[in-house]
């Protein structure tokens, strides 16, 4: 493709991209569990330096260039083909492509000659390929690590994409990896360098992430061209990344290195099936014969790339997407080339090349005691080319991305209740429930072609049905944990379809009981909203108390929707009672609802805290005023979209899956006005706004609520005037920005943006609109020295503020033409995915206060309520026991600092909890941002008995975890002091484990290393500390 003349299927710009057999339970269910122990282990850096894992790596020369030169595959799981296709080598003529071949010839080709060495990343396709082997040739793998000639690198599940991940999934997935490499190698499989070389921009919090995981240092292969080029001149390819502006150095520092070719072997050295450069032909009397020229030519390129780095050790990628299926063919020829070239050191050559892994690489750098440059910013977005931004990528396939991170929140919902209920979520009566497939689609979905939307059309539909798949074996398991807990066996209803008003049960059930279930540390009130039939229903709640309750009719539909307020406690449920009125019909709200701007000239809707105006001419939101400060912001808010580029004069470069191009500046307004429709009941005041055929939204205020959602409809967008459609939604206001806008980092730490601007490089932009969109995971705002507004997202969206006081979101995206980057197709949707419905949550607050509005309702966003319905009326769970309708797991409610970021069973005698400091430095009213200090020491009268033995356990208060068979003492620790942005937890799981640190000198001289004071602080490139949590 073009000029890196890449075997067809092969993504430009970098290498090609992956599968996994019988899949193995992370979770497999177990017999009675022993009394539970709790794991905490602590973050601490600790200082000093340590060789541990380094001992197997190779012997250098140091008084010449070293040429590392690594072996390795890139398997991509899932993108033209799907995971399975992609595993055992299905519908070659797409792409060839068979990973348990890969295995099979590189673990053979290795025990050849034990200098060879060779990296793994793809976890979800290893230990597929794990289980499918002997005894014997797992053995033989178990010493290939332990000698370090196989080693594994990053050690997730999947290498992750970076813009479109949710921090909490990303830990998730490293976990089952890390997991898996621990369980299977021990010690001597532990990653020691993280290894993304193909996701499309670099994210801070993924440094952070690594750091705190414990990793040494961070590989990568993409940067925008322009950031590459200064690099270079510089000699800046190599720095230490300081991840977080909140974590104490060096808890979040670490060494970052960018790979010389992307992750591509040099030109003219491939010596793969996929590849047609020549091999080696060192006989003289061949016409062949090419072996004194390659050793010229490779000796001038290591000159040439050694230059650009710092130290006399630089690294050659030997490899790329799916290759070493024939491995012999790689590696016979790497040894021809070793020989040869090391022969010349007789001659005079100072370069010596030899077989290595980007560890012993890292521990070759550290060794040379260099003082380094650090970087405090991100690497988006990422440009291959003028006008080629990978910007699009951050909006396709919003269908998928909002499944994603609906799964994430069910999934959480899932391990907590596993945990709560113990085995008999597992084994009840409902059959056997299982988290473990929910947790592996979930981690595939995380892979840098997953939720980013860049897959082919069939393989992203895969995608989607791995996830359908894993949320039946967790449905199982929250009705017997459910039924365990509440003591009532019945009929439990997941209604999947609740965004599109469909429910079975609800809409034709006289009578049916709802279970809200809440994951969050805190007690919650939420807004329950159910397809209902025309009638009138009581609503009741635990104690039996009559709620208030309204049955609204939409005025775009004919469905009603019964709503009513649901207290939840934390970690908990609360079960309420709907039952139909006899004989009476729903004088629903707005049965036959009429314009309001034909009777009224005031159109606006409020609650305490919030009151919105619209223009009773066009429809459109004007104005958004917060009553409880007494801010007042005028707004205008309206749907766009921009016409995608066909290429032009400038360049042939198309918009895409990956690139978002925009044929000019400027976007066209879906309409200047709305055909509105008024809902006004005491539980929900909206306006209905109808914009277009294809796109309409509802504007929406509960009470109580302190933001203003909307609930925005988009699709299928028209193509048939041969236009590729961009659909944007943009706020303009009155805010003097002065270009400056703010976007979440993977939905943690927030980033300053400004328009136009690079803060390590002069940008030369070349794209106006496509250049200054960034990845908004869950939020982005602007703000001036009064007010701020911000905007909440339910799924990760492309957005940007591309004039002062104005933010805009991609919502959705429909093209017509590829964008030359690999996948072969235009980005059209087909199925579900040509519509899409989402909502957008803004919040006007002042800038000293705003996070305590947005980092709280985000929490609530991500970890929403999940509704269970039942008939009523089931069978106790235990004969002559009184169902509860109540329940919390938390005998008191955690600080609103404080998140609750995992919960989870790690085997049969631990359970996995982390605990996180969710505000930054600074952020937040009051003392939301201080330290806050943990007891969880538990009593031994408090941790819970057999509900036989007790049957008001939990009723009391107690934690009541897990119903145990004895209860035995905890520790009497921890105690845990919790800093900003600081989590608390376990190393695999994303946390680091005790250990000690490389450590690396940073440079505080420039205005972006450290800030004033932190002299010639030790920077750590990361941790070295174990993948996996010792009991």
């Amino acid at each position: 493709m073009g000029a890196d003349a890449r075997p067809v299927g092969v993504r430009a710009g970098g290498g090609g991209r992956g599968a996994v057999g019988p899949r193995t339970s992370s979770r497999a269910l177990q017999p009675p569990l022993p009394p539970l122990s709790f794991l905490f282990l602590l973050l601490v850096a600790a200082p000093g330096v340590r060789a541990a894992g380094y001992e197997t790596c190779p012997v250098v020369h140091p008084d010449m260039l070293n040429v590392h030169l690594v072996a390795h595959t890139h398997d991509d799981v899932g993108w033209l083909k799907t995971v399975d296709q992609y595993f055992y080598g299905i519908q070659n003529d797409v792409q060839h492509a068979g990973v348990q071949y890969i295995l099979d010839s590189v673990i053979s080709s290795l025990l050849v000659e034990p200098t060879r060495r060779f990296i793994y990343v793809e976890i979800a396709f290893f230990s597929r390929w794990w289980h499918q082997q002997t005894n014997a040739t797992q053995e033989v793998v178990r010493d290939l690590v332990r000698q370090g000639r196989l080693e594994f690198a990053n050690g997730g599940w999947v290498m992750n994409d970076e813009a479109a991940t949710h921090y909490g999934a990303i830990i998730d997935q490293m976990t089952l990896g890390l997991r898996f490499l621990e369980n299977t190698f021990g010690k001597d499989g532990r990653p020691r360098v993280a290894w993304h070389i193909d996701p499309f921009g670099h994210s801070r919090e993924q440094a952070s992430l690594f750091a705190q995981m414990g990793f040494d240092g961070f590989f990568f292969g993409r940067l925008d061209y322009q950031d590459k080029s200064v690099r270079k001149e510089k000699q800046q390819m190599e720095q230490v990344w300081r991840a977080s502006a909140s974590l104490e150095p060096p808890v979040a520092d670490l060494f970052t290195s960018v790979l010389p070719n992307n992750y591509n072997p040099p030109d003219k050295l491939c010596w793969d099936t996929l590849c047609a450069d020549k091999p080696f032909v060192e006989d003289p009397r061949s016409p062949e014969y090419n072996a004194k020229e390659l050793v010229d030519y490779f000796l001038q390129l290591a000159t040439a790339q050694g230059r650009y780095y710092r130290t006399n050790h630089t690294i050659m990628t030997m490899g790329s997407d799916f290759q070493y299926e024939n491995a012999n063919m790689w590696f016979k020829n790497l040894d021809r080339l070793i020989q040869l070239v090391n022969a010349q050191q007789a001659n005079g050559s100072r370069v010596n090349v030899l077989y290595s892994t980007p560890a012993c690489y890292l521990w070759e750098l550290n060794k040379a005691n260099l003082t380094w440059s650090v970087k405090q910013d991100d690497f988006f977005p990422y440009a291959d080319g003028p006008h080629k931004f990978w910007t699009g990528y951050f909006s396709s396939r919003p269908a998928l991305k909002r499944y994603e991170r609906l799964s994430y929140n069910f999934l959480q919902v899932c391990n907590q209740l596993e945990a709560l209920a113990g085995p008999a979520a597992n084994v009840g009566p409902y059959g056997s429930g299982d988290s473990a497939p929910l947790n592996e689609a979930m981690a595939v979905l995380q892979h840098h072609d997953a939720v980013s939307g860049t897959s082919r059309q069939h393989v992203a539909n895969d995608y989607a049905r791995q996830l359908a798949a894993g949320w039946g074996p967790c449905e199982v398991l929250l009705s017997n944990a459910l039924a365990r807990l509440s003591g009532s066996k019945g009929d439990f209803t997941y209604c999947r379809d609740l965004n599109i008003s469909v429910c079975p049960l609800s809409q034709t059930a006289k009578s049916f009981q709802v279970t809200i279930y809440n994951p969050l540390g805190r007690k919650v009130d939420w807004m329950v909203r159910l397809p209902v039939s025309e009638h009138i229903f009581d609503v009741r709640d635990p104690n039996g108390t009559i709620v208030p309750s309204d049955v609204v009719i939409a005025p775009s539909s004919d469905i009603s929707e019964l709503l009513f307020s649901a207290s939840v406690p934390a970690l908990g449920f609360s079960v309420y009672s709907v039952t139909q009125v006899p004989g009476r019909s729903s004088h629903a709200h707005n049965r036959h609802p009429r314009s309001q701007k034909s009777w009224s000239r005031v159109l606006a809707i409020q609650n305490e805290y919030l009151r919105a105006r619209f223009d009773p001419d066009t429809g459109l939101l004007v104005e958004l005023e917060n009553l409880d400060q007494n801010l007042l912001l005028p707004v205008r808010q309206a749907f766009y979209w921009y016409n995608a580029s066909v290429g032009n004069n400038l360049s042939t470069q198309a918009s895409g899956a990956y690139i978002f191009r925009p044929d000019r500046q400027e976007p066209l307004i879906v309409s200047h006005w709305a055909q509105t429709r008024v809902v006004k009941t005491p539980l929900v005041q909206e306006v209905h706004q109808n914009f277009s055929a294809w796109c309409s939204q509802v504007v929406r205020l509960y009470p109580g609520q302190r933001h203003l959602e909307l609930e925005w409809t988009v699709g299928p967008i028209p193509v048939g005037d041969g236009w590729g459609k961009e659909i944007i939604s943009r706020f303009d206001t009155v805010l003097e920005t002065k270009g400056l806008f703010y976007t979440d980092s993977n939905g943690r730490e927030i980033l300053e943006r400004r328009r136009d601007y690079r803060p390590t490089w002069k940008l030369n932009q070349t794209e106006p609109v496509a250049g200054n969109y960034y990845p908004v995971n869950s939020r982005i705002y602007i703000r001036d020295g009064k007010l701020q507004l911000t905007v909440l997202t339910d799924r990760s969206q492309g957005g940007s503020s591309l004039k002062d006081g104005s933010v805009e979101l991609m919502v959705h995206r429909r093209l017509l033409k590829d964008d030359g980057r690999g996948v072969g197709e235009p980005l059209l949707e087909e199925g579900s995915g040509v519509w899409v419905r989402g909502r957008h949550l803004v919040l006007l607050d002042k800038p000293q206060t705003a996070a305590t509005g947005h980092r709280l309702q985000a929490e609530k966003e991500l970890l929403a309520p999940q509704v269970v319905l039942a008939p009523g009326g089931g069978a106790p769970y235990h004969p002559g026991v009184t169902p509860r309708k109540q329940f919390s797991g938390l005998r008191r409610e955690l600080p609103p600092s404080v998140h609750l970021l995992t919960l989870a069973r790690w085997d049969r005698t631990t359970l996995l909890l982390r605990l996180e400091h969710q505000f930054a430095v600074g952020e937040g009213s009051g003392n939301l941002s201080s330290p806050v200090t943990l007891d969880l020491r538990v009593r031994r009268a408090e941790v819970g008995r057999r509900q036989g033995r007790d049957r008001e356990r939990g009723e009391r208060g107690n934690p009541a975890l897990s119903p145990l068979s004895r209860a035995q003492p905890l520790p009497t620790g921890p105690v845990l002091h919790l800093h900003h942005h600081v989590p608390a937890g376990d190393h695999a799981g994303g946390q680091p484990a005790p250990g000690q640190r490389l450590q690396a000198q940073v440079d505080t001289r420039h205005g972006w290393g450290p800030a004033p004071g932190a002299g010639g602080c030790a920077g750590g490139v990361g941790m070295l500390a174990r993948t996996g949590i010792e009991l």
